[in-house]
């Protein structure tokens, strides 16, 4: 049965590789756009003296051709000098006929115009002065349309952003998204029209929409018809703590390892580490063969042959049924029933993800044949997993997976499982009589410590990393697809408990926690807005380099007994 369900599992893999064509044809790096921000900029172009036009052609010469223009709340054409803006209280104290409690604005003509009609309020014309009964300081007034025209003919790529509020009309007669614009980005924390107008909303946004890496904005999802871009910024005030260097070095890496499209960009206070941010990303981005250009949204059509993999999937869990010495069956159904109920539609590909990680340790230790045929099965898995989990929602980060965290839990709690013998309750009882000793608790302790720190880090967000493995990442990152530091330490212990002398409990202890390292294989895998490449040289290089240093360690560990016991 497991020569069939084995050979079940390798025809599985070949349509499910075919499958995977359509996602590595749309996940292919680039073009990307370098975007700066307008109002970044506005303020060195007072300083020179020059309109924001020409401050911008010279950030066209530095691979800059993308210009944002995020939405104006009134307040800021007050601040501009566009605007007076006076509480109805005032007005009536220099005589005029001002409604009590109402808030006056008085300006320019064509900005009056539109503001009359801007939101679901009642107005009062009063001369030059047009009133409202609620202080609109803080509700969205629209664009600098002139400039956003003037950039659109210079050839930039123009973006807006607008904003959404409760009581703003979405009128198609009101440039709530001009028409310049190649490209959406929703300003604030939720997408134009949430909750209840996303249906109006579409109606006026007719170009490309851009998911911000970081920032879950509700409603988004809404306008996935339109097309979706990923977008890379830096939030300024962290910028600001980086080096011009080192904040160019995350853009290049959003690019290349995130497929991010839309580069947004702030520069430096000072001009000269502005150049050197700019050079560094231009420099990055085609040492990476990543080339500058007009994004377009990615989309693909899925495979039918994605659906062979449940075949690999249901082999899997099958050869685990078979391996697990205790209830093997009735565990693999549990886990059927798990995935099927917690992930829905994501199903299969959770069930790869906690399956495939534990095949190799079912059967004998035969050195690094073991840590073969392991890294194997978990590569097998990421296949099945990734055919089945691969849609263009997942892909463009749309729709996490779910159960990231599952999957980094249950496969080591499954291979300590697996330890169980047939003949359990006899092995319990010696267990629960067997004298306790304060080197065992500690290891126990150590155990446990690393599994709730692999969980603890999960995710690029991760409230537990130190500053060291940060500067090593960062290193890494250089040099290499930076490998997950999970992954190197799992693939090392695999030679330190099969070639050293361990009693069994010490030998358990160790593959226990090199099951850390193979679950995180699936898990990179689970991260499906990073292209597969990426992935696939990330489990590579962890792998090599986890493996090299387990060798190095059972040479150190022999010596060191060596050492101790002569």
């Amino acid at each position: 049965m497991r020569a069939f369900l084995n050979l079940a599992l390798l025809l599985a893999l070949v349509p499910s590789l075919l499958a995977l064509s359509p996602r590595l044809k749309a996940e292919r790096p680039g073009p990307v756009v370098l975007v700066v921000d307008a109002e970044s900029v506005r303020e060195e172009a007072r300083v020179r003296g020059e309109s924001l036009l020409e401050v911008l052609q010279d950030y066209r010469a530095q691979g800059v051709m993308g210009v944002a223009f995020p939405e104006h709340f009134l307040k800021d054409w007050v601040d501009l000098g566009v605007l007076r803006y006076r509480p109805g209280s005032e007005l009536r104290e220099a005589g005029l006929p001002a409604r009590k409690g109402w808030y006056y604005v008085k300006g320019e003509a064509w900005l009056l115009a539109l503001l009359e009609k801007a939101y679901a309020l009642p107005t009062h014309r009063l001369g030059d002065w047009l009133g409202f009964p609620l202080d609109v300081q803080a509700f969205p007034a629209f664009y600098p349309l002139e400039e956003m025209q003037e950039a659109k003919e210079a050839g930039f790529y123009v973006v807006a952003r607008p904003i959404n509020h409760r009581l703003r009309r979405l009128d198609p007669a009101l440039p709530v998204v001009p028409k310049e614009a190649d490209a959406v980005v929703f300003a604030g924390l939720e997408a134009l029209g949430h909750p209840y107008r996303l249906e109006e909303a579409k109606a006026l946004v007719h170009a490309p929409v851009a998911l911000i890496e970081g920032t879950p904005q509700p409603g988004l999802q809404a306008f996935r018809e339109k097309g979706i871009l990923r977008l890379f910024s830096l939030r300024y005030e962290w910028q600001l703590t980086l080096s011009p260097k080192e904040a160019a070095d995350k853009y290049v890496l959003a690019a290349r390892e995130r497929g991010h499209q839309l580069l947004y960009l702030r520069p430096y206070p000072y001009p000269e580490d502005t150049q050197v941010f700019l050079g560094r990303i231009q420099e990055g981005l085609k040492a990476s063969g990543i080339a500058l250009g007009t994004p377009r949204p990615r989309d693909f059509a899925l495979s039918p042959l994605r659906h062979a993999a449940w075949v690999g999937v249901l082999a899997g869990l099958g050869l685990l049924a078979l391996g697990l010495p205790v209830y093997g069956p009735l565990v693999a159904f549990a886990l059927l029933l798990l995935a099927l109920g917690y992930a829905g539609s994501q199903a299969g590909a959770l069930l790869a993800a906690l399956v495939f990680p534990v095949l190799g340790f079912l059967g004998p230790r035969n050195g690094l044949w073991m840590w073969l045929r392991t890294l194997g099965y978990a590569l097998a898995g990421a296949v099945f997993l990734s055919a089945l989990g691969s849609t263009p929602a997942t892909v463009l980060g749309l729709t996490p997976f779910k159960g990231v965290s599952l999957t980094l839990l249950v496969p080591p709690l499954l291979v300590a499982y697996s330890f169980l013998e047939k003949d359990f309750k006899q092995a319990l009882t010696r267990l629960f009589q067997h004298p306790l000793r304060l080197g065992e608790v500690a290891l126990a302790g150590l155990a446990l410590l690393l599994l709730a720190l692999a969980l603890l880090r999960r995710g690029n967000d991760a409230p537990v990393v130190p500053e060291l493995e940060l500067k090593l990442r960062s290193l890494l990152q250089d040099i290499m697809v930076r490998p997950r530091f999970k992954e190197v330490f799992g693939h090392a212990l695999f030679p330190l408990a099969l070639f050293l002398p361990w009693p069994r409990w010490v030998q358990n202890g160790l593959l226990f926690l090199a099951a850390l390292g193979v679950a995180s294989i699936l898990n990179t895998f689970s991260h499906f807005h990073t292209p597969l490449p990426i992935s696939f040289f990330r489990v590579v290089n962890g792998a090599i380099l986890g493996l090299f240093l387990g060798l190095l360690g059972v040479i150190l560990v022999r010596r060191l007994r060596a050492w101790w016991l002569g």
